[in-house]
């Protein structure tokens, strides 16, 4: 059965702005954005030329996607 009224969406029309508003979404955000805060300063401080903390700040980017893929390998997945 589908039901625009449906509650498990937990998604609400703004009828002032006209946008389509989803919940939930931005607590992960946020604590996605502070951990890659922190793990470009610790990448940053760590490096000793330019060209290695510009690598250290790439690493910050895609660090949650090797996280992920050395779990997956340690759990046989």
């Amino acid at each position: 059965m589908d039901d625009e009224n449906n509650s498990a969406k937990h998604e609400y029309y703004d009828r002032k702005s006209g946008r389509r508003h989803g919940g939930g979404s931005g607590i992960v955000g946020g604590a996605y954005f502070m951990a890659f805060i922190g793990a470009a300063v610790y990448y940053i401080m760590q490096a000793t030329t330019f060209w290695t903390g510009v690598l250290g700040f790439l690493k910050a980017i895609v660090w949650p996607a090797m996280l992920i893929f050395k779990l997956f390998e340690f759990l046989k997945m």
